[in-house]
């Protein structure tokens, strides 16, 4: 071999080797560029709520590589701004009572504020809400108020909206309402909160968030709603944490118990309770099951007689038919006894079920359904069946589907082990912060 021979193997050997290094080299440039960026999306604990009245600490920032945008710099200042106002107890007259008061973070932000009847105390001693205080969580999937009537059903459909009768589209009139209730929070109006505001240590991140509105006070009321509104619908308010989520994403297993129960929950002759309570386990997307399908349904919860409002025996909460609105007819007589389905997540947790708070265990829930068609005399000892509504509305109530379909004296659609699995199932859609 010439000497230039050997000179060129060796040059081109050389260039060989410094190309495989350089390659090294932009490959572990990636492996490390691929974990700075798995860092900037770790997940960031969720902060516990500050006690009433004191200042929550801000949340801990995720590293990040590059600066939010405006906009979202924004929105993040409204939502912890938003957190804030929730947890302040000053805004109630008198003070002590806030947001989390009822829709208490420990319990999946739903909670009786110290009351036993199955419905929230308010500010002031035996002033009570109307009806059970529903959880705060997921509310960024509910949709706006709709009637739909499929084409062979008997009756149009109701879906949507907030609150027990969907009676709002917006959560900026939502924070409004409990906040202004003399029955609830009992603030008073727009002048006193903007008072309260202006007088509080976050009064100037209010200011630079809202400028000018705490010199009028409908302006004040709505800028409240919008930073609550952020708070509200911010990723720490739909965590889809649960047992169950982890299931569906190939990352857990159900409990044996749990896997019969949720086999019943579908089973459309025993539970039929994803009828209304809608899921999707063949989804490894666990917003494919919201537990709830956002409609109305009238399923005859007994007559809480522990609330003062049902002293008068001329008082019935009628639910959707008191809903005005111009969408529709004003007290549409076919609606009177619907309440919306809420979501079953973190049902569990709560203290009170129904939209009157009549139960207080989860189990009389499940057997209640099961056998309201069958055992009346167990759910209604102190009066006619359906005793909550008026006799004129009683036909409302649906008993077509299961497990309602059957007759007095048959055997339940569940027996005892079966609502004891579907219990057992349902404690699995409790979130990690809440178990």
């Amino acid at each position: 071999m010439s000497t230039d021979t050997r000179a060129t193997v060796r040059r081109s050997g050389v260039a060989r080797v410094a190309a495989a290094a350089a390659g090294l080299v932009a490959i572990g440039a990636l492996l490390v560029g691929v974990r700075a960026g798995a860092s900037a999306f770790r997940r960031v604990a969720p902060v516990a709520a500050a006690p009433q009245g004191q200042l929550p600490e801000p949340p801990p920032i995720a590293p990040t590589s590059a600066a939010p945008s405006p906009e979202a710099s924004e929105a993040a200042r409204r939502a912890t701004l938003g957190k804030t106002l929730f947890v302040d107890a000053n805004l109630s007259d008198p003070p002590g009572t806030s947001c989390a008061a009822c829709h208490d973070p420990a319990r999946a932000f739903a909670g009786n504020h110290g009351s036993s009847i199955g419905v929230a105390l308010g500010s002031r001693p035996g002033h009570f809400a109307k009806r059970n205080t529903p959880s705060l969580l997921y509310l960024r999937f509910v949709r706006k108020f709709r009637l739909h009537w499929e084409e062979d059903a008997p009756l149009v459909d109701a879906y949507g909206g907030f609150f027990w009768d969907g009676r709002t589209d917006s959560i900026v009139d939502l924070t409004r309402q409990p906040l202004l209730n003399p029955q609830e929070m009992n603030a008073g109006d727009g002048r006193r909160v903007a008072s309260v505001i202006a007088a509080s240590a976050y009064a100037p991140e209010f200011r630079t968030a809202f400028p000018g509105a705490l010199d009028d006070p409908d302006a004040t009321l709505k800028a409240v709603g919008e930073a609550v509104s952020a708070y509200l619908l911010g990723d720490e308010m739909a965590p889809f944490s649960s047992r169950y989520d982890d299931f569906v994403r190939g990352r857990g297993q159900l409990t044996a118990t749990e896997a019969a129960g949720l086999k019943l929950f579908k089973d459309s002759a025993k539970g039929g309770c994803s009828g209304c309570h809608k899921i999707n386990d063949r989804s490894s997307d666990p917003k494919a099951s919201p537990f709830t399908d956002y409609g109305f349904d009238a399923v005859g919860a007994p007559r809480n007689r522990a609330l003062p409002a049902t002293r008068d025996a001329a008082y019935f909460d009628l639910g959707l038919c008191e809903r005005q609105g111009g969408d529709y007819q004003k007290n549409t007589a076919e609606f009177c006894g619907r309440f919306r389905t809420p979501s079953l997540r973190n049902v569990a947790v709560r203290q009170a079920f129904m939209h009157n708070g009549v139960f207080s265990k989860l189990r009389d829930v499940v057997a209640f359904y099961a056998s309201r068609s069958t055992n009346p005399e167990r759910w209604y000892a102190h009066g006619p069946v359906f005793d909550d509504l008026p006799a004129k509305y009683r036909d409302n109530v649906n008993v077509d589907k299961a497990p309602y379909n059957r007759h007095r004296g048959e055997a339940p659609a569940l027996d005892d082990g079966e609502i004891d699995a579907i219990v057992a199932f349902l404690g699995a859609l409790t979130d990690a912060p809440y178990r």
